[in-house]
């Protein structure tokens, strides 16, 4: 049986690490590492992912100062929301939960975002600074992966990796993270010709198209690893861009879906969070393993 990579149980252990990084430094910066998720509209799937995120500031002692605004608000109201918040001393991530609602564009409103504050790592000048090895937030769900990869000790220097998925939220940043862990990076997707004969090649696959049930058995090297970026509801059940039943007896490793990568993501959000705080109030902290 392939290992298991267990987003839950390490999402937990960070979540340990960030509430003794907050215990400690609360005396000198006299106050909680605040995160502002703003919500606009009323998704129903965006409304369960706040609710987590907002959980998960509570477990580990950050103060949440979310938002709800209504789907019609007009896109300068937001983007006075998202100046006051940047005014804000008190926060030191913002979140802009995606989607939105139809005729708002997201691109003015990210941009808006002061980059030090940018939680989701989606700023440009944050991309860029991934892009040169520059320090600052990095996109949660590609950190999470790697995070997950150096816990289960996999090979990342030389390795062949495959990226399916070329989405700036994903495909892109994770070819550059894996690339400054030296790994030999190919980035294909969907409509990628031959995309098994591509697949086959890598050490390290990570699934992130968006399509359910997109990578099979004839997608996998045996003993190569497997992560499953993708959720999907199909049939009444939750499952990847993986078809996970098919390929974990031929994966090495290979992550759960749910409770493999989505926990993570959530987790880097905090860690982006804690890490600004410290940064803001010149306090050292123990947390440069999750900086990829």
């Amino acid at each position: 049986m392939a290992t298991l990579l267990d987003g839950r149980r390490l999402a937990a252990e960070i979540e340990r690490r960030l509430s003794a990084v907050i215990a400690e430094g609360l005396a000198v910066a006299g106050r909680a590492p605040g995160l502002a998720v703003l919500r606009v509209g009323d998704d129903p799937a965006s409304g369960v992912y706040v609710a987590n995120k907002e959980k998960a500031c509570s477990r580990v002692g950050i103060s949440s100062h979310g938002g709800h605004l209504a789907a019609d608000t007009p896109a300068e109201a937001v983007l006075a929301q998202i100046r006051r918040l940047n005014a804000d001393p008190t926060v030191d991530g913002i979140l802009l939960q995606l989607p939105l609602p139809q005729g708002l564009a997201e691109e003015p409103l990210l941009a808006a975002i002061d980059p030090d504050k940018d939680a989701d790592g989606l700023h440009t000048l944050n991309l860029g600074r991934l892009l040169k090895g520059e320090r600052g937030p990095r996109s949660c769900t590609p950190a999470g992966v790697m995070a997950l990869l150096r816990s289960a000790d996999v090979p990342i220097a030389g390795a062949q990796a495959v990226v399916v998925g070329r989405s700036i939220l994903v495909g892109k940043p994770m070819a550059l993270m894996l690339q400054a862990a030296d790994a030999t990076v190919t980035v294909a997707h969907s409509r990628t010709h031959h995309l098994a004969e591509v697949t086959r090649q890598a050490d390290l696959l990570v699934a992130a198209a968006g399509r359910p049930h997109l990578i099979g058995a004839v997608h996998i090297k045996p003993g190569a690893v497997v992560v499953d970026v993708g959720i999907h509801r199909l049939d009444g059940k939750l499952c990847g861009d993986v078809d996970y039943e098919t390929v974990e007896p031929l994966a090495a490793a290979i992550t759960p879906v749910p409770g493999g990568v989505g926990p993570m993501t959530v987790a880097m959000l905090l860690v982006n969070t804690v890490v600004a705080w410290c940064d803001r109030h010149g306090l050292d902290h123990p947390l440069a393993d999750l900086l990829p």
